[in-house]
């Protein structure tokens, strides 16, 4: 998509800071983040949300990267959060498809406004 800000990431138009990539995802840091570890893991096909028709395959190397990205970033002894948030009831701001991984502090009760 030519006006998704996380294709153009990816495709490297716009800087971003990428810490892992392989040729099915890309992780990068969030540019708002609301913890000390705020990192992104993402498509490199663009998918709108986790309902669109995504095969397994690629859900199963989405979520396989979770742990890569904790243990990289320290959190994986401690705990972290994975929140992946779909359509605007579930407060998705960025309309392809994107796997928090939230940690390196006490994740509060109730995050703010865009959790």
């Amino acid at each position: 998509m030519s006006d998704c800000i996380f294709c153009k990431i990816i495709a490297k138009e716009i800087p971003g800071t990428i810490v892992y990539e392989d040729e099915y995802v890309v992780a990068f840091e969030d540019v708002n983040p609301q913890l000390p570890v705020h990192t992104l893991i993402v498509p490199r096909e663009h998918y709108d949300h986790i309902g669109d028709d995504i095969s397994p395959e690629l859900l199963g190397k989405l979520f396989a990267t979770v742990p890569l990205i904790a243990k990289m970033k320290g959190v994986d002894q401690t705990g972290y959060r994975v929140v992946v948030n779909t359509g605007e009831d579930g407060r998705q701001t960025v309309h392809h498809l994107h796997i928090h991984v939230l940690g390196g502090a006490l994740m509060p009760i109730r995050m703010g406004p865009a959790d």
